[in-house]
């Protein structure tokens, strides 16, 4: 597979290349932030709050829907009340009791890790909340145990709709007074969205278009992606996921201040050495660091020095803000940018963003 750039303003090239269409649903990220509220507030997610406020929160899902319990937790960020754990496995941790809230996340409705933690759940006593589509095995789990269920108009693949698993979640935690969040803001992050879509379409050429400047700065490098904060560390391993997915590129991602304890340590290795005169150079790494506004000051010098070390070394560097007044809007600001590389990536090495035979196929195996 030969990168070509030149296929990112090729019109005719970029529909072909998409047949599952990953381009649309990346554009449709507003729709899924309205359709997302929506779709909570007719399911009645405030009945949760006449519970109280629960001793702790854990979010179950897979892939695209488990980073809606990240994405809680960065936005709720160190002042939240209560912990808040993401689950990516079969079993509910010992301590979680009665008095927790449990949130089981499946864009199928099927998938089996969830469905064992969401019955695991239920058998504990513990108050629960389902998201996903109607008549799914989860849909028949929550009913029997009284439990609120989100119905999400599911289509296309998980980790392309990730606001519409992400949002009810959010207006669930403003309910339990877990952050402050109103429609106000919904539309706010919606608008930041569309915004980007404008900036990102596919008409709108490479030299102007931040979506298809960042795949191509990505492009025949190794991404080492850093976070300067929670929210922009989930932003960064969001970021290094659709790169996987869609443009079934490697990648990694890390939050400051760890990763200048580890991967710092690759500005000398092997992969940092470029030799800009070989006939066919072979691909070095690249330093992606993602800002936000609430730094804490000791992890912003730590990121002004790791990218001074990268540029003293030779290294490639790519610099990313988070924009926006609220920690959701910011998220979405940078989710958004990398959702559109990731596709323009893939569709630049002429492969099909939406297909991920290798994960198809290891279901396949391991169901048999």
């Amino acid at each position: 597979m030969t990168w070509a750039p030149e296929r990112l303003d090729d019109q005719r090239h970029l529909g072909a290349a998409d047949p599952g269409g990953m381009l649309l649903a990346v554009a449709a990220s507003a729709a899924q932030v309205r359709t997302g509220h929506r779709c909570a507030i007719e399911a009645g997610v405030e009945r949760l709050s006449a519970e109280g406020r629960p001793r702790a929160v854990v979010v179950a899902g897979m892939g695209g829907s488990a980073i809606a319990g990240d994405i809680l937790a960065a936005v709720c960020g160190s002042t939240a009340p209560l912990p808040i754990v993401t689950l990516r496995s079969y079993r509910l941790p010992g301590w979680v009791g009665a008095t927790d809230l449990v949130v089981a996340i499946s864009w199928t409705g099927e998938t089996e890790e969830t469905l064992a933690v969401a019955t695991e759940a239920v058998r504990r006593g513990c108050t629960l909340l389902a998201l996903g589509p109607a008549g799914s095995a989860l849909e028949a789990v929550a009913t029997q145990a009284s439990a609120v269920h989100v119905p999400l108009p599911t289509q296309g693949q998980p980790r392309a709709n990730l606001w519409l698993v992400t949002i009810p979640l959010i207006v669930a935690a403003a309910s339990l007074g877990l952050l402050r969040a109103d429609e106000a803001l919904f539309e706010q992050v919606a608008k930041s969205l569309e915004d980007t879509a404008h900036r990102c379409r596919p008409s709108s050429e490479s030299f102007v278009n931040p979506g298809k400047t960042l795949a191509m700065e990505l492009a025949e490098s190794v991404p080492m992606i850093w976070g300067s904060s929670q929210l922009a560390a989930v932003a960064a391993y969001r970021m290094a996921g659709q790169l996987n997915a869609n443009a079934k590129y490697p990648a990694i991602s890390g939050e400051l201040p760890e990763a200048g304890h580890n991967q710092l340590a690759a500005l000398d290795g092997p992969l940092a050495e470029r030799d800009i005169f070989a006939e066919t150079p072979g691909r070095s790494l690249r330093l992606v660091m993602l800002r936000d506004l609430e730094e804490h000051p000791q992890v912003a010098r730590a990121r002004e020095v790791a990218v001074r070390l990268a540029h003293d070394r030779g290294v490639p560097v790519t610099e990313l803000a988070a924009d926006g007044a609220h920690p959701l809007e910011r998220l979405a600001s940078l989710v958004g940018l990398g959702d559109y590389a990731s596709t323009y990536l893939a569709l630049g090495y002429g492969l099909d963003p939406t297909p991920v035979a290798a994960i198809t196929e290891l279901k396949a195996r391991i169901s048999q």
